[in-house]
């Protein structure tokens, strides 16, 4: 900075001012400042600043999330960067993996790299290793899954109601046979989920076979497989509700190559890239995944920012978009 400082002819307090973006400093002296910083290469130093700041803030915010490679996620993460852009912080983001040892290790070590607060998509079934740094002051906001062992601000999706609408929207079309194919059954998410099946199948009378409800089916190939294993039997599921994006991909894939994608009815729980341009078009329950990454981050800043306010759970709607593969009729 003193370099800047010789270079643009301004005291070091005025290069200070410059790089802060504090108010009343003249135009042309910013100009000169923001010159001589560029012929000198000059980055500012935002560890070394947060040292010196009484409130030690850094700039930064963390983000941990299943997979960051999961469409979801990554809407997740752009309404959160969104947010956090408007307030010139920067977001580290992480995946978890789904291991509970890796969720509370990486969180561990963000906290010591002191991010001013987090953002948890919890995949751990206890998150009460968090209760020292919460009870310390540092934010934590919650999304798309409520913790357990601890009390914090979470942002979810309504997932129980809308796996219902969609189990409703099958059953309006005549299914009686319907499978369902989710994720980790230690998952909040997927509990929720298979709750509205059930809902609404008891809601219309219908008894579920067990031998049609798949837990732990979490990738695409997991999909393909259980969706082969299902439509096998004697008495098939002549429609399938898919609780996961990836699990939805597999199952399609496993209907396209048996050539039954116009015979069994499919919906899937979450949206994904190209859904709409498949013959059929695949019907899905839609989340708005940025929008809870804006929601969250927006709850984390207040938080940050001194909110006292009780501890709150927002709900995300959600909207069933038909196109074609949920309103197959049974053969």
């Amino acid at each position: 900075m003193r370099d800047v400082a010789a270079r643009a002819g301004v005291s070091l307090k005025t290069v200070s001012r410059v790089v802060n973006h504090e108010a009343g400093v003249r135009p042309e002296l910013i100009a000169r400042v923001t010159s001589a910083a560029d012929e000198l290469h000059y980055r500012p130093n935002l560890t070394a600043s947060s040292l010196r700041r009484s409130d030690r803030r850094t700039a930064t915010i963390g983000l941990l999330v299943d997979d960051v490679a999961n469409p979801f996620f990554a809407d997740i993460h752009r309404g959160v960067e969104e947010v956090a852009r408007e307030r010139g912080v920067a977001v580290m983001a992480a995946s978890l993996d789904r291991r509970d040892e890796v969720e509370a290790d990486i969180v561990r070590t963000f906290a010591s790299r002191r991010v001013d607060g987090l953002l948890l998509v919890p995949t751990a079934r206890d998150q009460a290793y968090l209760a020292d740094e919460i009870g310390s002051g540092w934010p934590v906001v919650c999304v798309d899954r409520a913790p357990s062992g601890v009390n914090v601000d979470v942002v979810v999706a309504d997932n129980r109601e809308a796996a219902a609408v969609a189990t409703r929207h099958l059953l309006s079309r005549g299914h009686r046979r319907i499978g369902f194919l989710c994720d980790e059954s230690t998952l909040m998410t997927a509990q929720e989920r298979h709750r509205g099946f059930q809902d609404a199948m008891a809601e219309a009378g219908v008894e579920v076979s067990a031998e049609w409800v798949r837990f732990d089916v979490d990738s695409v190939d997991d999909g393909d497989v259980v969706t082969r294993q299902l439509l096998s039997g004697r008495q098939a599921p002549t429609a399938l509700f898919t609780a996961q994006n990836y699990v939805t991909m597999g199952a399609y894939r496993a209907l396209h190559q048996l050539q039954r994608q116009e015979s069994v009815a499919l919906i899937g729980f979450d949206d994904f890239a190209m859904a709409d341009v498949l013959q059929p078009g695949v019907t899905v329950i839609s989340q708005d995944a940025r929008r809870m990454g804006r929601e969250a981050a927006e709850v984390l800043f207040r938080r940050m920012d001194g909110d006292t306010s009780p501890i709150s759970a927002q709900v995300v709607p959600c909207s069933l978009v038909t196109r074609g593969s949920g309103e197959i009729p049974p053969a």
